[in-house]
């Protein structure tokens, strides 16, 4: 059930890359770091639990900022 959560966190960030907006794109990379962030934590991934914590308030203010001002992209 981890290594699911681990494939299905992976897809979503190849989703990123296959979308054109910037709002769906950085709503993906916030769905793909809460699943990479709880994937990392019950697989005891230190290093991707971080990096994910990391990114998530990151990608969560980018969408913001892409909401409030779409013309800024």
């Amino acid at each position: 059930m981890i290594n699911l959560l681990g494939y299905v966190a992976a897809a979503l960030v190849l989703a990123t890359f296959c979308v054109r907006r910037m709002v769906t794109l950085r709503s993906l990379a916030i769905v793909s770091n809460v699943a990479f962030i709880a994937y990392a934590y019950w697989a005891g991934l230190q290093p991707i639990l971080v990096l994910h914590a990391v990114m998530l308030p990151m990608n969560v203010m980018r969408l913001r900022q892409a909401i409030l001002d779409p013309t800024a992209s």
